[in-house]
């Protein structure tokens, strides 16, 4: 997606100049629209395809179970069993799955958009609690939300959305 206007620092790349540049190292959890999950398919298989499209063809013979779960458990989301259809995900659960497949290419940056969307206030809490534990390990993230306040105890810097359009 290209920006419409404004300016970014990725790191040491500059939006909209270098977008290619951070384009290769960011990665998108879901966004409607976008990178729906596909509700036919079970948690297992949404892994597998995006460990096909990043391992290519010989990725398949290294153990494809205990790949699938290290995805999952990753992301948070390690009890979840792989047998799921993604239609029967929690919103939580299709966000972290989201996150899943978004992790499995390494990026240095994660975005996200309407993480809270359908969630109770403790739901919420859990949410970004596994965010920051993503965060933690290493990704930058980035997330979207209409409440700030589950948000904000594990979340920094929080920005408003109005503070950023100033």
């Amino acid at each position: 997606m290209r920006p419409s206007g404004g300016t970014a620092v990725i790191g040491t790349h500059r939006i909209p100049r270098d977008l290619r540049a951070v384009q290769r190292v960011a990665a998108l959890g879901i966004v409607p629209g976008v990178t729906d999950l596909d509700p036919a398919l079970t948690v297992g298989e949404h892994v597998s395809e995006a460990l096909d499209l990043h391992e290519g063809l010989l990725g398949r013979w290294r153990g494809r179970r205990g790949r699938v779960r290290a995805a999952l458990e990753r992301a948070g989301i390690g009890g979840l069993d792989p047998k799921t259809l993604a239609e029967d995900l929690a919103p939580d659960e299709a966000q972290l799955l989201g996150v899943a497949l978004a992790l499995v290419g390494e990026p240095g940056l994660l975005l996200l958009d309407d993480v809270d969307e359908g969630l109770p206030f403790e739901r919420q809490r859990e949410l970004w609690r596994r965010l920051r534990a993503v965060a933690d390990a290493g990704v930058t993230v980035v997330a979207s939300c209409h409440d700030l306040g589950p948000a904000a105890e594990f979340a920094a810097p929080v920005r408003l959305l109005e503070e950023v359009r100033r």
